[in-house]
């Protein structure tokens, strides 16, 4: 509570806060990708497929790259951001297979297929986060104001969305990168 208060107070002395639009939009692109986790948690609960697939995870971030690139974005910048998107998603599915594993009564009775229902999602969602960046590229530098409008995005979309506590802890991982 401190710290959103805080938060506010510094959000109030540093000017108008319109970029936190731009960085709402940003935000919550986010959630939806935190979200679809889930339906990866439930493609791979009670498979062989493992939550880290550092080959797969490569195909993502090599692809996110030449997108920067040709978008006119740091790829550094780009793959940084990714990469926390990819690591707050593993994050939801070990909570998920966690917390089915000890109650299996709450696992889901429906496995997406990964190739046809979920990767289609995820890479819309690849394309439009990398829209985002580009469109926030100037409210993103680092910063302090930036890192305010951050926090009171990120803080906006976990009450708006009503992210429980394994979704907003994975949200505030995706959005760790999002002012470099």
């Amino acid at each position: 509570m401190k710290i959103m208060a805080v938060a506010l107070t510094l959000a109030a002395t540093l000017g108008p806060i319109a970029p936190v639009g731009r960085l709402g939009d940003l935000t919550d692109l986010a959630v939806r990708r935190v979200q679809i986790a889930d339906l990866v948690a439930a493609a791979k609960f009670g498979t062989t497929q493992p939550i880290d697939d550092p080959a797969r995870e490569q195909v993502v971030l090599d692809g996110v790259r030449a997108k920067a690139v040709a978008l006119d974005l740091d790829p550094e910048n780009a793959t940084r951001f990714f990469r926390a998107q990819i690591e707050a998603n593993k994050s939801v599915q070990r909570g998920l297979h966690e917390r089915w594993t000890a109650h299996p009564g709450e696992a889901p009775s429906k496995r997406p297929d990964l190739a046809t229902e979920v990767r289609p999602v995820l890479d819309r969602l690849t394309t439009d986060l990398l829209a985002e960046l580009k469109d926030t590229e100037q409210v993103r530098r680092p910063s302090i104001r930036c890192e305010v409008h951050a926090e009171i995005a990120e803080r906006s979309a976990v009450v708006r969305h009503r992210l429980d506590r394994l979704h907003a802890d994975a949200l505030a991982e995706a959005m760790t990168t999002v002012c470099q």
